[in-house]
């Protein structure tokens, strides 16, 4: 396994993420193609021992308990040795039924009340006494950026976070988070978990100029496009059946995304390797992307992306790769 320091900090990290989106209960209703508790065990700890010190998880992930099993997975690993991450945004707590269920007030966001409470919640469940990185979701349209950089200094200066990231935002909302970071010297952003791969490039326009800028590490999300880059169309999975993000996202971009598909498919043929493992190394190819996020729930699939790090691909092919990419609608839940 190869490491790198994530952004413009001191911590080492894997060049591959765990993704943890994948692990936890299915009867929370977050999603239907979970991995049960015993599964998501047998994965992280398989993950560790193929290297991988750096687990993505959040709050939110099957409300709280994707967190659980990964708390309870890694207790069992030197805790001095491993980068755990979650996240904090996404409403925790609902009010009402049907039509009228919403938000519970101070059940989500980005709120000094709502950054801590929900902080030491995670400590809770993950069963750790501090977070490596602790991300915003999304940025917070309803509270006052100073506030939100604030609370989160403050986690830091506590020793509850060690590091702050983001993700999922326009790079003028990000830029204006580091700024307010700077004017009043609290802890700054290092890592921007973004929306980013072979058929999604969108975020080369502004956000990734910025991060090189910044050095602020990008890990992108998604970066098998929801299964696209991975397997042959006419195969279909529990998760391309059912995921509303794969259908909102990919779904309409089909017919433009299918000769970069093809060109993944004929590079994994010359190489005699898997389309995972070549969208997984275009990413790799980038000096700005510190970790993909992978989101293998089984170990065969986490081994296969580990293995694209043994894949260097030429000038040629990675331009052979990006030529057919069109310009894409805005896309990753940003708005």
């Amino acid at each position: 396994m190869d490491f790198v320091k994530l952004g413009n900090s001191g911590m080492d990290v894997s060049r591959i993420c765990l993704g943890c989106m994948g692990f936890g209960d299915v009867n929370s209703g977050f999603i239907g193609w979970v991995a049960g508790k015993k599964e998501s065990k047998e994965a992280i700890l398989g993950a560790y021992d193929l290297g991988i010190n750096f687990f993505d998880t959040a709050n939110c992930y099957s409300c709280g308990t994707s967190e659980e099993y990964l708390g309870e997975a890694v207790r069992e690993l030197p805790r001095e040795k491993i980068v755990i991450a979650t996240k904090v945004f996404v409403p925790m707590r609902m009010e009402g039924e049907g039509e009228n269920k919403r938000t519970a007030p101070n059940g989500g966001g980005l709120s000094r009340k709502e950054i801590i409470f929900e902080a030491e919640q995670s400590l809770k469940r993950l069963g750790l006494d501090y977070i490596d990185l602790y991300i915003i979701h999304r940025w917070d349209y309803n509270t006052p950026i100073e506030e939100t950089m604030s609370a989160l200094d403050d986690l830091v200066k506590s020793g509850k976070v060690r590091y702050i990231g983001a993700s999922a935002m326009y790079a003028w909302q990000f830029q204006k988070a580091q700024y307010t970071a700077e004017k009043h010297n609290w802890t700054k952003f290092i890592s921007m978990q973004n929306h980013y791969n072979r058929m999604y490039r969108e975020e080369e326009r502004e956000m990734i100029p910025l991060c090189i800028d910044q050095k602020i590490a990008c890990t992108p999300f998604s970066p098998l496009a929801c299964g696209r880059l991975s397997r042959d169309w006419s195969i279909t999975s529990k998760r391309s059946e059912t995921d509303a993000v794969y259908k909102a996202i990919y779904l309409p971009s089909a017919e433009i995304d299918k000769p970069i598909a093809e060109r993944v498919a004929e590079l994994a043929g010359k190489y005699g390797v898997t389309m995972s493992q070549i969208a997984l190394a275009w990413l790799l190819s980038k000096p700005y992307v510190a970790a993909p996020i992978i989101g293998g729930t089984k170990l065969d699939y986490i081994k296969d992306g580990v293995k694209a790090l043994d894949i260097t691909l030429t000038v040629e092919e990675i331009k052979y790769l990006e030529e057919p990419y069109l310009p894409h609608k805005v896309a990753g839940i940003i708005v």
